[in-house]
């Protein structure tokens, strides 16, 4: 069975008691109850869009094949990138910037960051987005936790103090497990649906083999395939039970 969330994390978690909108006046606020607080894990939509993320943590060996790939496709992504990464191919970094991916944190060291005291995090967060601005000149707005751990205290310092995205994903490639090029093929294509947000590896080992025959197919199923920003809805919305942004309509 393709487990396309984590709906162990999620059930119960973003029961909505209740959304206020207030349209009065002109003014655009929502108030949302949740018994916790979620990340993004994809959008909610009609439109056939879909966001693909590559996280990079050890090796980059194959991502100039990635990147040429996406190149040839005219394709833009998003790139999650941890700092010893960053400090060991500052010019690859360079480089996933230059060609217009957008980039996002993915922490300093990359811990189980839901365990980490309040400092640590704040440490983690603010290395991270130093490493990343030194070398592309770009301000991260994304952050996606290792191993998609997360926490109340890990959200609330990452988008309240630091003005972050907190963001997972809705379809696992699973190209990090001993899985076959046509495997990673199989799984996206069988499962891809409007709104996904897609998890790759840059480092995967057949990663960037199946990554122009999904892209070939995506396409022409008629899918655009965008950075994780390009996806996202501005507010008003919310996070329904199973981590989707849900835009929310005017009045």
């Amino acid at each position: 069975m393709v487990i396309r969330v984590r709906l162990a994390e999620i059930m119960g978690v973003a029961l909505l008691a209740c959304f206020l909108v207030s349209l009065a006046g002109g003014a655009r606020s929502v108030t949302v109850t949740t018994k916790r607080r979620l990340p993004i894990y994809g959008v909610k939509t009609e439109e056939k869009v879909v966001a693909f993320s590559f996280d990079a943590a050890w090796g980059a060996d194959k991502t100039e094949q990635i990147l040429a790939t996406l190149r040839e496709h005219g394709v833009r992504t998003t790139f999650f990138l941890v700092t010893f990464w960053v400090r060991k191919y500052p010019e690859m970094t360079k480089r996933i910037a230059d060609e217009g991916h957008e980039i996002g944190l993915h922490s300093s060291t990359h811990p189980d960051m839901k365990h980490l005291p309040p400092d640590r995090i704040r440490e983690e967060l603010r290395e991270n987005i130093r490493a990343i601005k030194e070398i592309t000149g770009k301000d991260p707005k994304l952050f996606r936790p290792p191993f998609g751990s997360y926490s109340d205290r890990l959200i609330q310092i990452a988008e309240d103090e630091m003005g972050l995205l907190t963001i997972q994903w809705s379809l696992d490639s699973l190209d990090w497990k001993k899985v076959t090029r046509q495997d990673i093929v199989s799984r996206i294509l069988n499962s891809i649906e409007p709104g996904d947000i897609v998890l790759f590896h840059n480092n995967g080992e057949y990663t960037a083999d199946a990554l122009g025959e999904i892209l070939t197919e995506v396409k022409a199923r008629g899918y655009r395939v965008v950075p994780i920003s390009e996806i996202l809805y501005s507010p008003p919305y919310y996070i329904d039970h199973q981590g989707k942004q849900v835009k929310i309509e005017p009045q």
